[in-house]
């Protein structure tokens, strides 16, 4: 079972002893402060490239550094962390805009079919991934794709390699520094992963605040518009496509919930499916992912501070989503309760394929049930969380997602 004791995260001996270092460093006055300059400079010298491509990258990055600096309060491993994570993202984008320049082909690639899964997090978004994921014709995205999307520019099949080593000791080292999380949020280098990762190379995306404190960055973040954010995600997704071809996609990450209204400006034509689960189970279920996920870049996690972010990020995305459903036709979208889609998989598989105009015939069903055999619930251990352990009760849940509940009659789990 996994931990509740959110304040005080595990830790390896050796992390414990790196972060004693570090706080002993900051308080004889070395900085722990991240530096864009430093992080564009290093990026720069790392690649032998300039071009990072012009977009609102950089104001979103100094904007979110600085709200690290200023609130998120953390230890030596999560600063390197952060470093590490920023540093990553520069140098992806300037391979990404090197590889356009090299082969300006790219731009006319036609992506296809695109099925976008932007259910509430802990909704079941993950198994439908993984489910569409294992249909002989749709392409996700995987993890070692995600983290390295342009692996090598001169050497193809090096970096290939290379790509897959970066995704397996990722893994490994995540799984080192928090073993809980698999039980909460498996991962797999091979299997398809969230998209969000892709938008990091923005800096507009929810991983900020999902991992760290960082409240003056998400309070501007919702003050922005994302549509160049979906558009140079638009242009990854080229860029994959390029590598690995692919005609039909799927793509998930609960973000889009919140900016439906740009991403359809984008991807005009992609069918989009809601999971619906019971927001008493919802909501501090990811609560408790993102405890866990602050408690290993930062000493001082706050189940309480979290509860109230998060309860109102998440009624923020339902409300903007259901704003956005309002004015469309309903024929791009599909919803899927959670609670049919683990009784019955291949019948919501099923909608959905015929709604995006994909065949789903005997090779499909067969594979998904091998996908659903290969995850099974608790497959890593049992996910514990409670309401009250962030704050919250099922009173101030019922009465805050009552028009949700009902718009989609999701039933109490």
């Amino acid at each position: 079972m996994t931990s509740t004791d959110y304040a005080n995260p595990y830790r390896p001996v050796p992390v414990k002893v790196l972060n004693r270092i570090g706080n002993t460093g900051r308080r004889g006055g070395l900085s722990g402060r991240l530096d864009v300059d430093s992080l564009v400079h290093s990026a720069q010298r790392k690649t032998g490239l300039t071009d990072f491509g012009t977009d609102g990258h950089l104001r979103a990055l100094h904007t979110l550094v600085d709200s690290i600096n200023d609130e998120a309060r953390l230890n030596a491993t999560g600063r390197q962390i952060q470093k590490t994570r920023l540093g990553a993202a520069l140098v992806n984008r300037l391979r990404i805009q090197e590889l356009l320049r090299r082969h300006p082909e790219i731009h006319e690639i036609h992506l296809g079919t695109i099925v976008l899964i932007a259910g509430l997090q802990r909704s079941g978004t993950t198994l439908l991934q993984r489910l569409l994921n294992s249909h002989p014709d749709i392409r996700g995205i995987t993890g070692a794709e995600v983290l390295n999307p342009v692996p090598a520019i001169d050497h193809p099949e090096r970096g290939e390699r290379a790509r897959a080593r970066r995704a397996v000791l990722a893994e490994r080292v995540f799984s080192y520094l928090a073993p809980d999380f698999k039980a909460i949020h498996p991962t797999d280098h091979a299997e398809p992963e969230e998209e969000v990762l892709l938008i990091d190379l923005t800096f507009m995306s929810q991983s900020g605040e999902a991992t760290m404190s960082v409240p003056s960055y998400s309070r501007w973040l919702e003050g922005q518009d994302h549509t160049w954010t979906y558009e140079y995600l638009h242009r990854v997704l080229k860029v994959l496509c390029w590598q690995r071809p692919g005609r039909t996609w799927v793509l998930k990450t609960p973000q889009h919930m919140e900016h439906l209204d740009a991403f359809r400006r984008v991807f005009p034509n992609a069918t989009i499916v809601q999971t619906h689960r019971d927001p008493r189970k919802t909501v501090p279920s990811f609560c408790s992912l993102v405890a866990h996920a602050r408690g290993i870049l930062s000493d001082q996690v706050d189940p309480i501070e979290i509860g109230e972010h998060w309860f109102r990020k998440t009624r923020r995305m339902v409300q903007r989503s259901m704003q956005v459903r309002t004015g469309t036709g309903a024929g791009r979208f599909v919803d899927v309760s959670y609670y049919d889609l683990i009784r019955d998989p291949n019948t919501e598989l099923r909608r959905i394929c015929e709604q995006a105009g994909i065949p789903f015939d005997d090779e499909a069903e067969r594979r998904a049930a091998q996908c659903m055999q290969a995850n099974p619930q608790n497959r890593f251990g049992k996910h514990v969380y409670r309401l009250g352990d962030f704050g919250l009760s099922e009173h101030d849940v019922d009465e805050a997602f009552a028009g949700y509940r009902e718009h989609y009659a999701i039933p109490f789990e």
